[in-house]
């Protein structure tokens, strides 16, 4: 199967909405699960990610109901976990298998994480060794899933220090802390996004943020309560780029996450020269979140930094998009993490060159030297099963002459189901089969 995207007749239009911010997903499942009570959880995705975490909220012990975008989840609080051995498959969620290990630690009983093909080969003794010195018994395969997490001694809060900025390996850590005697730290290089640290709060928990580390005590109880999960800014991200690079265009993209950690993208882009508004702010849950209007408009390269790299992580393939229409160079350094996601982004991006972009990759980035808004060329992509990609050709299908052919359209379900017919809804063209038409 494969769809193709062409350049549309007039600008793309419209109000929008964007799946719940799957990240966020995850911990309110996750944390939901060892609080006392109920926690409802609104605004939950139903992409595959997510369904995975639920799936093994549930293999732990923990009840929930779900009814479309709602989630009640009844917690079993400190006792969460089951003696006998536990097989959980992640499918193809890193987030779910890392966060499940840290909470698998302090448990009851062995659990065994594993994944898909392309999780197998992401790495895991990142978050093992951590776990591993607060007294966790945690074996991984050669560095990899599977993973095989067991009782031992009791866990003992410590300092932990992480060589790369990971919100996945931090919340890992805070969890399996949150179990601990003692108290727990845990420092990143740079500060990576803060939605666990932010439920925590929301749940009861006290904890302490000192720059880029946190700081929690070991048997805290959590209690249910209300989650609304705000629309995903790194699905947003693939609307603002598209709506940026065709002519004419105006989109509002409703109730979309704002979190300062999550925003590097709109930072970027705006010093690229976007007209990204951001209107009726509000927070809930922890979360701030607002509607935000894209305007079409001319853009301009500019230089991604290292420091920029974590609050910026999953958008760095649309973003490179952006690059490729622009007018003049855009570099990128500094993210080596993308080699190691669902696909290596870095020479899947590479395919933009198909396109007639000028693109050098690189070892931690890449340098582009956009058209200065001429449009790209036709041509097939293939996404290499990794939804981020899949979605950024499609965008680029909008500002190429003949279109962009997209195989394996399916995969952006993991993320962003429905993300062409949205595209199609707002004005785009899109043909072909296995998009949801």
């Amino acid at each position: 199967m494969s769809v193709r995207v062409e350049p549309p007749a007039g600008g793309l239009r419209g109000t929008a909405a964007v799946p719940g911010d799957k990240s966020i997903a995850h911990r309110a499942l996750l944390l939901g699960a060892l609080a006392e009570g109920p926690t409802t959880i609104t605004g939950l995705p139903e992409g595959a990610d997510v369904r995975s975490t639920l799936g093994a909220v549930r293999a732990l012990g923990a009840e929930v109901v779900r009814d479309g975008t709602v989630a009640r989840v009844t917690g079993a609080g400190a006792a969460l976990g089951r003696p006998e051995p536990v097989a959980i498959d992640c499918g193809n969620s890193g987030t779910t298998m890392r966060l499940v290990a840290g909470l698998a630690a302090g448990g009851p009983g062995p659990v065994t994480l594993d994944g898909d093909t392309s999780l197998r080969r992401r790495p895991m003794e990142r978050v093992a060794e951590p776990l591993r010195r607060m007294g966790a018994r945690v074996e991984t395969t050669g560095g990899h899933a599977p993973l095989r997490v067991a009782p031992g001694r009791p866990l003992t809060g410590t300092e932990v220090v992480l060589p790369v900025a990971s919100a996945q390996v931090k919340s890992a850590v805070l969890l399996a802390g949150l179990r601990a005697r003692g108290t727990t730290r845990v420092t990143e290089p740079l500060a990576s996004r803060d939605h666990t640290e932010r439920l925590l709060v929301h749940l009861g928990a006290t904890l302490a943020r000192d720059g880029t580390s946190v700081t929690i005590a070991g048997g805290q109880r959590l209690h249910g309560a209300p989650i609304s999960v705000p629309g995903d800014l790194s699905s947003a991200a693939f609307l603002i780029v598209a709506a940026l690079l065709v002519p004419g265009s105006e989109l509002r993209l409703r109730d979309v996450g704002i979190n300062p950690t999550r925003t590097g993208a709109l930072s970027i882009l705006r010093r690229m020269g976007a007209a990204i508004a951001v209107e009726a702010g509000r927070e809930a849950a922890g979360e701030p979140r607002a509607d935000l209007v894209v305007r079409a408009g001319p853009l301009r390269g500019t230089a991604i930094t290292p420091a920029e790299v974590p609050a910026a992580v999953d958008e760095l393939p649309v973003l490179a998009v952006a690059a490729a229409l622009a007018e003049g160079p855009t570099t990128l350094a500094g993210a080596e993490e993308l080699r190691i996601k669902e696909s290596d982004r870095l020479a899947a991006l590479g395919q933009l060159a198909l396109l007639g972009a000028q693109v050098e990759v690189r070892a931690d980035g890449f340098l582009i030297h956009g058209s200065g808004g001429r449009r790209l060329r036709g041509g097939r992509i293939d996404p290499r099963g990794d939804h981020r990609i899949a979605m950024a050709f499609a965008v680029a299908g909008l500002a190429a002459a003949e279109g962009v052919e997209v195989a394996d359209p399916g995969c952006v379900d993991v993320s962003f189901p429905g993300f062409f017919v949205r595209l199609a809804e707002v004005g785009a063209r899109v043909t072909g089969d296995g998009w949801g038409a």
